[in-house]
């Protein structure tokens, strides 16, 4: 078992096991407790009561964090010819196709986000096996899969992000830098929270959301009241 820091200990001592948090308590808690010496990244886990092996309670969807991810999205644009300037003037960090369909093949995969074209997604099936399990297989759903590259480009690189209920039934997403002001991040977390109530499965019965977690990389984890959400 893995020993504790003297940092860890201290955290672990300001966060009250027993109480529920508002959004607000917990995002300007989560800042207290985090050490790192790098500008961590903040995660929502939200456990939802849903059975994610049945078609009509599957959850999964696209949001637009007001405020970003305080990431530097790396985005591939998969696109003919026609559109490469398109694709350039956005923002892709790489853009092009028969070469970089190649390159992953040949098992590159260095980047966040893959926005390509509908006549296009014929050569990416054989590719699935790369990017499945990387989640990185655009998708229409997502608004990866388009023929407005340029606005899909400008949105990833805003802040867009796509999530899905996972077997056990969590969303996991990154909702921001322990270096954001306490008030972004609750404004990232309502829009995913309320953009998640509102994509309620009918066939779900039961409590929907059941659980509410924050947590930076390397913190302890913060309980978030669902009520005050």
């Amino acid at each position: 078992m893995a020993k504790l820091t003297k940092k860890h200990k201290e955290a672990l001592a300001k966060v009250d096991r027993n109480k529920l948090y508002t959004l607000k308590e917990a995002s300007a808690l989560l800042k207290e407790i985090t050490y790192t010496k790098f500008d961590a990244s903040v995660d929502i886990a939200v456990r939802l009561g849903v059975d994610p092996r049945k078609a009509n309670q599957m959850v999964r969807g696209v949001v637009t964090l007001p405020h970003g991810t305080g990431k530097d999205v790396r985005v591939l644009a998969l696109v003919t010819p026609d559109k490469e300037a398109e694709a350039k003037a956005a923002g892709a960090d790489y853009v092009g196709l028969d070469e970089y369909l190649q390159k992953i093949k040949d098992g590159w995969t260095d980047v966040d986000v893959i926005v390509t074209m509908p006549a296009v997604m014929g050569k990416l099936g054989p590719l699935g096996r790369v990017l499945g399990p990387r989640g990185l297989m655009p998708n229409p759903k997502t608004g990866t899969v388009t023929m407005e590259i340029g606005k899909a480009v400008q949105e990833v690189k805003a802040g867009k992000i796509d999530f899905r209920v996972d077997k056990t039934g969590i969303v996991h997403a990154s909702i921001g830098k322990v270096s954001f002001s306490a008030e972004k991040l609750v404004d990232n977390a309502n829009e995913l929270l309320q953009t998640l109530i509102k994509m309620k499965p009918t066939a779900a019965k039961g409590t929907y959301m059941k659980s509410i977690y924050l947590s930076s990389t390397m913190s302890p984890s913060v309980a978030v009241d669902t009520k005050t959400v």
